[in-house]
């Protein structure tokens, strides 16, 4: 009997303790959860034992579920290598949105031994009737990447599959993958959330948690700008250290580049080729907009070194094997401690190698985000992912793609409905309802066919029998939804990729745009495709932009930047040791007791964090104008300005929450306050600017933050009906009220899908307002929108914290990124630019002279 651990030594390794519990457990019949660092051999741990047990299968044995498309062929390349070794005739192929139609085709006559997918095409393939029967002989089902699926709707779309395998299938093992995750026991829940949770690894029919003590090598470094003024803004110096990064680029033999957004990635590209046309050809771009030719050459280059740097956003954020890539480079705060720790893992990604990370500022304050990062690393702080709970759009999806695969009845449907974590609390009545919606489309739209999807046959069954609903329903499966996609193309009919149509729409023919690294001319818009040339060398341009919410700084980032900011302040109780003292420092990359661990390295020749010294400047004009910020104590600004008074208040409790505190306070201020009143806010705090009236006593203002009526006065304040009613579009898709056109058909555009998402917004407010898609409309909004959990959170913990009132005569260095973040919102060009300047250079000159 051939053992997992012979492929290993044939390759000249030795298996990791992890490994071999891997393989135990699964032998035994458990499913779990495994943990280890990016690199280390999680593929193998997971994979081999159930190749050796299904070496025999005639079909589909193994199923392979990946969160992104771009990880396929890379998975593929890795699976493939043991299967040789084991039986050369097994077969593993990738079934994604990027499969080849003709592949596509074989697929459904038949499975290979191991199937890669996304919880997308597994959904689609529960449509098809045989699906039962190509899989009665799979013998286990590996998530990757966990952490990544877990608290999205993509997660419950993949626990909801798994619930119809297992029905199908008693006995199929889950295992699940995550190298970055703080709630390990949770994450397990969910993937096998019928099993009892244990830690022994020796019952079967259990689930467990696996993880590796692996001392993985993380060298973090931060690029420190030469100059660094007094009063940072929101990305201010951003190309600014395009030189310092290309020669970090020139000193390495791979690199990859993140950024958090498709338009900084196309920016930094066109920075890096014209500071170094020679590249042309050597460097390449890497995000989800580009065509899959595009992204094809970045990864292929990547993998076999050809290329110096590859620019990218999260796309190659997870499992791509770039063995090459001694080097990542981060330009902006990650804002998130896992996501940092995940990005550095894409260097060094073997067994042994060190992981380097190189951290380059957007502005002055992300300084301090970096070394936040690299603290609340060592000290075993990595975010957790919190799973969703019934999302009943998600849910009707689901009901209707089995119910065309395969006619099911009710109450035996139910409890597999159940055995899902996500509906494990499901209600009787939530059950009738989403059972009359698929069948009838609820109270206010029962006399519309269109909407009755499943009808009960004679056997009581619900079933899907009209083809062209069939047809439409396969291609509006998933979760993921964003603006309408206009697809670029040359006049040969080469595809670029696509743009959104919000972008692409304000652009007339003969319009310079930038994208794919290359500057195109627009020809013209027909029929959802934007017909483009070859621009003029050197004619400026617009980057392409793309809509999508900002990433607020996490809770645990949030606390470590206030804890490190105020460690050298003899008036806190917070104190860190310095860095440089630390040496190596060991970081633990998960509360759980069994957790994975890494090491830090830290340049020890340096007494002190180079990013807190980077910054004192600024630190010291904070502290003498006014105080520190920190988030265990709540710090008020008040300023007069020739605009009026401001105040500046300081929760750290992230961009999206202080969204919701600044909406709340001036809501509840302007009941007694005529005056028109301006909120801004950022991750560390928010602002509130009125001509007169902003209340500044202690009584006031806990009494104007209280927590009380919450609910009552968000609704009430930040026209969360408007912003429901957005929300509403996205779960109108994925329910299945708006369905995809069919092939060939003019699509429709933005606009008339949000026109028709209105429409049925308010004929169901009308004449269907128990509809329970209206609710969670509502509860998604203000959880997706303003937190609204970690929101009333921050309120009660703000009324226990002590107040500190701050008169201050000019605006601080914490305050100055929030003036300045309103004046460019509300002010237009020059204007915004010239006072900009000019409240600079007053800052600056009265700042002169503070001793650090």
């Amino acid at each position: 009997m051939p053992t997992p651990a012979a492929f290993l030594e044939s390759k000249g390794y030795q298996p990791f303790p992890f490994q071999k519990q891997t393989w135990a457990a699964y032998r035994k019949g458990q499913s779990g959860l495994l943990h280890a660092p990016t690199g280390q051999g999680k593929t193998m741990a997971v994979y081999l034992a159930p190749l050796i047990d299904s070496l025999d299968a005639d079909s589909c044995a193994i199923l392979w579920i990946t969160p992104l498309r771009a990880l396929a062929a890379d998975t593929l390349r890795a699976l493939r290598e043991p299967q040789q070794f084991y039986n050369p005739r097994l077969t593993a192929e990738a079934r994604t949105g990027d499969t080849p139609a003709a592949l596509r085709a074989r697929l459904r006559k038949r499975l290979p031994h191991t199937l890669v997918t996304t919880p997308e095409s597994l959904s689609l393939m529960l449509t098809h009737p045989d699906t039962r029967e190509k899989m009665q002989d799979l013998r286990c089902v590996i998530v990757d990447e966990w952490h990544e699926l877990l608290g999205t709707k993509r997660g419950i779309q993949t626990e909801l599959c798994l619930a119809r395998l297992r029905t199908w299938l008693p006995n199929l093992r889950t295992w699940a993958l995550s190298a970055t995750i703080g709630n390990l026991e949770e994450a397990a829940s969910t993937i096998a959330p019928s099993l009892p949770l244990i830690t022994d690894h020796r019952s079967p029919g259990t689930s467990s948690i696996i993880s590796a003590k692996i001392k993985k090598e993380i060298i973090i470094e931060t690029i420190i700008p030469r100059e660094i003024g007094n009063f940072p803004w929101s990305g201010h110096i951003g190309t600014s250290l395009a030189p310092q990064v290309i020669h970090r680029i020139e000193s390495a033999k791979s690199t990859l580049l993140f950024t958090n957004t498709r338009s900084q990635t196309e920016i930094w590209f066109q920075e890096l080729l014209q500071l170094r046309p020679s590249w042309a050809g050597l460097i390449a771009m890497h995000h989800g907009s580009l065509d899959r030719a595009e992204r094809d050459i970045a990864e292929s280059g990547l993998r076999d070194g050809s290329l110096k740097c590859v620019v990218a956003t999260s796309s190659l954020d997870l499992g791509v094997d770039f063995s090459p890539v001694d080097q990542v480079i981060q330009v902006g705060s990650p804002k998130g401690v896992a996501r940092l720790l995940q990005r550095a893992g894409r260097s060094g990604h073997q067994p042994g190698a060190a992981s380097k990370i190189l951290c380059v500022p957007t502005n002055a304050l992300e300084l301090i985000e970096f070394a936040a990062a690299r603290t609340a690393a060592k000290d075993k702080t990595i975010e957790s992912r919190q799973p969703l709970s019934k999302p009943l759009d998600v849910l009707v999806q689901h009901l209707v793609t089995c119910a065309i695969g395969e006619p099911f009845l009710p109450d035996e449907m139910l409890g597999e409905i159940k055995s899902a974590h996500a509906y494990r609390d499901l209600t009787e009545t939530e059950w009738q309802w989403a059972l009359t919606y698929i069948t009838r489309g609820g109270k206010a739209l029962a006399a519309y066919p269109q909407y009755q999807k499943a009808h009960i046959d004679l056997e009581g069954r619900y079933t899907v029998t009209d083809k062209h609903l069939i047809t439409r329903h396969r291609l509006s499966i998933g979760t993921i939804t964003s603006d309408s996609h206009i697809s670029l193309r040359f006049a040969n009919g080469q595809t670029l990729g696509t743009v959104e149509e919000s972008f692409i729409s304000r652009l007339k023919p003969g319009s310079t745009l930038i994208f794919s690294g290359r500057h195109l001319t627009l020809v013209r818009i027909r029929q959802k495709i934007a017909t483009v040339k070859p621009a003029t060398k050197n004619t400026k341009g617009q980057v392409a932009i793309w809509g999508g919410a900002r990433m607020p700084l996490s809770t645990e980032l949030t606390h470590a930047f206030s804890a490190l900011i105020n460690s050298r302040n003899p008036n806190s109780k917070t104190q860190i040791p310095k860095l440089g003292e630390l040496g190596v420092l060991a970081v633990q990359n998960s509360t759980h007791p069994q957790s994975s661990f890494a090491q830090i390295r830290v340049n020890s020749r340096l007494k002190d964090s180079p990013e807190l010294s980077a910054v004192a400047p600024i630190l010291a004009i904070q502290k003498k104008w006014s105080r520190l910020p920190s988030d265990s104590f709540l710090l008020i600004e008040h300023t007069r300005s020739r605009e009026g008074e401001h105040l500046f208040l300081y929760p750290f409790a992230g961009r999206l929450v202080h969204e919701g505190l600044a909406a709340l306070l001036a809501f509840r201020i302007s009941r007694g306050n005529p005056e028109t009143i301006t909120a801004t806010q950022n991750d560390y705090g928010f602002s509130l600017t009125a001509k007169r009236g902003l209340p500044f006593s202690e009584a006031t203002l806990r009494q104007l933050l209280s927590p009380e009526n919450l609910l009552a006065d968000l609704l009430e304040c930040m026209n969360t009906a408007e912003l429901a009613r957005r929300q509403f579009r996205e779960i109108a898709r994925v329910s299945g009220l708006i369905l995809q056109p069919m092939p060939g058909r003019q699509t429709a555009s933005q606009r008339e899908l949000q026109s028709s998402a209105t429409l049925l917004y308010e004929v169901l407010q009308r004449y269907d307002p128990e509809n329970l898609l209206l609710a969670q409309s509502e509860r998604e909004i203000l959880e997706k929108q303003l937190e609204l959990t970690r929101l009333s959170a921050s309120l009660r913990k703000i009324q226990q914290q002590p107040f500190h009132l701050q008169e201050t005569e000019k605006l601080t260095p914490f305050a100055f990124p929030l003036w300045a973040d309103r004046l460019q919102a509300t002010h237009i060009g020059a204007d915004a630019a010239t006072r900009l300047e000019a409240m600079l250079n007053e800052l600056t000159a009265a700042s002169k002279g503070t001793v650090i």
